[in-house]
């Protein structure tokens, strides 16, 4: 039988198998299992060769029945509205599981931001946020970065919302840079968020992560973060790490500044000194204390989960790993720290930066990662402690925690 991977299908399939767990009432079933509203936009955009290209826009609210929806922006040629659709699910459980006053919702635009100019990808930014602008607001549906989405394209977004309405209204988008009203700690917030689940979770396995090696997939944010933050953190040992193109492994470990200077000279991490250039494929399956999927979704399925070594797995990806692996992982008591749990590091922070925009009152760095580590620390022990009680994975004790949140207060607003 061929696995599934529909991104949609697979949140589904993670939702019902919690549900049943706990016998959740079926008219909340039902609400949970499809997206509040779908808006598919077109947005015609002035190209500086003086031709007008049409590009297709998502924006997915899931579920707001505990607030406004939360959830990114992704640019890429391979978006789709499945992917829009399962992605707003998990800011759902992920808005939920920290226990934020936010639902789930998220965008995305079908286009390769690499092939954009900064001219073209400044006026499909602002197209994106005219056409979706009535869908939105500071407390209706907040938007974020995501995939090919950066701070700078927050900040014409907010602009363009701000013209729109007449108004400031900084709260309308986080991930901004600092001189727009962005929040300090948002930069690494997604991989620091997690490795203070990590530091949680090892200390439940009796893992010493000043001793522990780490393999890294993805060389973006969170990949990168996780990368610097996991030695100045632990001490731990990032022995390999990969990019799109490669991966590279060393046993004696790769130093971050000099890796990222390598990068940035060549593009890629591939044939950095002192490593052996191998494939993703390969790193998954090494033997290391702990594997860290920061790249793309479906990338540990029943086709290598029996090959993966690692003791612990935090997922700062978006859907790595598939509802079969995820048995197989179970069954070889391999403790996987799920997506909404492990990368709920990000909306935490943006979410701290709506209330910072909200309230006009400014945090310090020391302040925001002081709250983040509070945060993260009770959801981690939320949602182990949820697995132990129903004896069920992580993945599906953290979607128990979460939905009993959300169908509360669906049943508490009458919606059922």
């Amino acid at each position: 039988m061929v696995e599934d991977l529909d991104p949609f299908d697979i949140a589904l399939k993670q939702l019902n198998k919690a549900a049943k767990v706990i016998n959740l009432d079926k008219q909340a079933l039902e609400l949970l299992s499809s997206p509040k509203q779908i808006l598919q936009v077109s947005i015609p955009v002035k190209m500086d060769n003086g031709e007008t290209k049409v590009f297709t826009g998502f924006r997915v609210h899931y579920n707001t029945a505990r607030g406004p929806g939360k959830g990114g922006i992704r640019f890429h040629p391979d978006e789709t509205l499945s992917t829009v659709k399962a992605l707003s699910a998990w800011m759902t459980w992920k808005t939920a599981i920290t226990n934020l006053p936010l639902g789930g919702a998220k965008g995305g635009v079908i286009c390769d931001p690499k092939k954009l100019s900064t001219g073209e990808l400044e006026r499909l930014s602002r197209g994106y946020i005219r056409a979706i602008a009535e869908f939105i607001g500071p407390e209706i549906d907040v938007p974020a970065p995501d995939v090919y989405t950066t701070p700078q394209i927050m900040a014409w977004m907010m602009d363009e919302y701000e013209t729109i309405v007449r108004h400031s209204a900084p709260g309308i988008i986080t991930g901004k840079p600092l001189e727009t009203w962005g929040s300090l700690g948002r930069g690494d917030a997604t991989a620091r968020g997690g490795l203070f689940v990590l530091r949680e979770a090892a200390k439940m396995r009796n893992i010493d992560l000043s001793k522990a090696t780490i393999a890294i997939q993805g060389f973006g944010n969170a990949g990168q973060f996780a990368h610097k933050l996991v030695k100045e953190l632990f001490g731990s040992k990032v022995v390999a790490i990969s990019d799109t193109k490669t991966g590279i492994y060393s046993e004696s470990g790769i130093d971050f500044e000099k890796l990222l200077e390598h990068k940035k000279k060549t593009g890629s991490v591939k044939d950095f000194p002192g490593t052996k250039n191998i494939s993703n494929q390969e790193l998954l399956e090494l033997k290391v204390d702990v594997l860290i999927p920061a790249a793309i979704e479906n990338q540990l399925t029943t086709a290598n989960a029996d090959k993966v070594k690692a003791k612990v797995i935090l997922e700062l990806a978006n859907g790595p790993t598939t509802p079969d692996a995820d048995e197989i992982f179970y069954k070889k008591n391999v403790l996987l720290l799920p997506d909404f749990l492990s990368n709920a590091g990000g909306v935490t922070v943006s979410y701290f930066e709506w209330v910072q925009n909200q309230t006009g009152d400014y945090w310090t760095e020391k302040e925001v990662y002081e709250k983040l580590d509070k945060k993260m620390t009770q959801a981690t022990h939320d949602v182990l402690d949820a697995s132990e009680k129903y004896k069920v994975d992580p993945r599906t004790a953290a979607y128990i925690v979460s939905i009993k949140r959300v169908a509360d207060a669906m049943k508490l607003r009458g919606m059922y």
